[in-house]
């Protein structure tokens, strides 16, 4: 089973630019509040969930398709593979998320980068955000423009959730680590 030490390593290989390595922990975390909800291992699905760009520095272009083999070659399991891979549905991937790992991937993806971006607004960040905040930003199309809202809403209805219930899950477990994702109160 990988680990977040392991994932860490094999990310290390592959990601130097801070943005990407920050973007990895946010997922990690909203992947571990989502593992919680769903009575599953968190420090696996956080495994999963900081590994999930693995190839997207050195191939943006061809982003997942340089995947598969290395994380294989590397002893990541087929089930973490397909996991990763699923991220990308309909925009770089034909593989469908199915398990609830998948589906939490696919849908924190881009609904972490609102949220953090949304908490960057703020004067005590993330901390005290309440989802009524969230969902105003949410519902601005201008704000974070390049985090895809359909997916998100798509991934929220393949989990049989709400937005709203998949983002208040995710924003409190990134209170958490406000700290390590630059989301804490500003000095």
């Amino acid at each position: 089973m990988l680990t977040l030490e392991r994932a860490k390593e094999l990310l290390a290989q592959t990601t130097t630019e801070p943005h990407l390595i920050l973007h990895a922990k946010n997922v990690m975390v909203a992947m571990g509040g989502l593992a919680k909800h769903f009575g599953e291992d968190v420090a696996h699905w956080q495994a999963v969930g900081y590994l999930h760009d693995y190839d997207y520095e050195q191939h943006p272009e061809e982003h997942l398709q340089h995947t598969e083999q290395p994380l294989k070659d590397a002893g990541v399991s087929d089930e973490e593979v397909r996991a990763i891979l699923s991220h990308g549905y309909t925009l770089v991937s034909d593989v469908e998320p199915l398990t609830n790992m998948e589906k939490s991937l696919f849908t924190v993806d881009e609904l972490t980068g609102i949220i953090q971006a949304a908490a960057r607004m703020r004067p005590a960040g993330i901390t005290d955000m309440e989802i009524s905040s969230f969902m105003k930003k949410f519902k601005d199309k201008k704000f974070a423009a390049k985090c895809d809202r359909e997916i998100i809403k798509k991934g929220c209805e393949m989990l049989g959730m709400e937005v709203k219930e998949a983002a208040n899950i995710c924003i409190e477990a990134m209170k958490e680590y406000a700290e390590e994702l630059q989301i804490g109160p500003k000095a």
